[in-house]
């Protein structure tokens, strides 16, 4: 099953938001196209190809299986690679063949903006977001509707996750308060280890 995480408006937690999904949802490979993870994870940094330089080129799809990284006999990685060529929509939908041939959830991490492509190959396609003005804004004038959202709530917001839910007609997935111990745990290079009670929230989100 393909999953796609992406914000409209960056520092809202999506990285973090897809690592704990991978985490929770096992066995699972995250996708990174934005080159956070890695760092998220704790991970040490690598110069390899990764997912990047896969879709802008003619590789076969058995190729992205030669870039799967195993983190642990649960979790695996494939990294971002260098190319900072933009994606063609086919590469994408090269992306959805490759994962229908998985048995564990293949969760992507789109970063900051959903490619167009997106949603025509996406088993589901998640917003993480706060529920901030700004970001709202951004992503009706995008007309960038998600098949659910998940919310990262923070105190002294005047939006309520009912108001994100009404404003871009999608379900709230989760509700997540902003923890403390989640931005420690990353800063630790403990997300994996020492996944954050609060992140649990998360189990439900994407029922399998």
């Amino acid at each position: 099953m393909l999953t796609g995480l992406w914000t409209p408006k960056g520092g809202s937690g999506t990285t973090v938001t897809a690592c704990a999904l991978a985490r929770l949802h096992d066995p699972a490979v995250i996708v990174d196209t934005s080159g956070d993870v890695p760092a998220v994870l704790g991970l040490a940094e690598s110069d390899a190809p990764g997912v990047r330089d896969w879709l802008v080129s003619d590789s076969p799809n058995s190729r992205l299986d030669d870039l799967v990284e195993d983190i642990d006999d649960q979790l695996s990685i494939i990294r971002a690679g260098s190319s900072p060529e933009p994606v063609e929509d086919r590469s994408w939908a090269r992306l959805a063949d490759w994962a229908s041939t998985r048995s564990d959830a293949v969760i992507v991490d789109l970063g900051t903006g959903r490619p167009d492509g997106w949603p025509k190959v996406a088993t589901r396609n998640v917003m993480v977001v706060r529920p901030c003005y700004l970001a709202l804004r951004r992503s009706v004038r995008a007309g960038a509707t998600p098949d659910g959202v998940i919310v990262i709530s923070e105190p002294g917001r005047a939006l309520s996750a009912d108001d994100v839910a009404r404003c871009l007609g999608a379900p709230i997935l989760a509700s997540l308060a902003i923890d403390p111990t989640v931005a420690r745990a990353v800063d630790a290079g403990l997300l994996l280890s020492r996944l954050p009670a609060s992140l649990g929230a998360l189990a439900s989100a994407l029922p399998t």
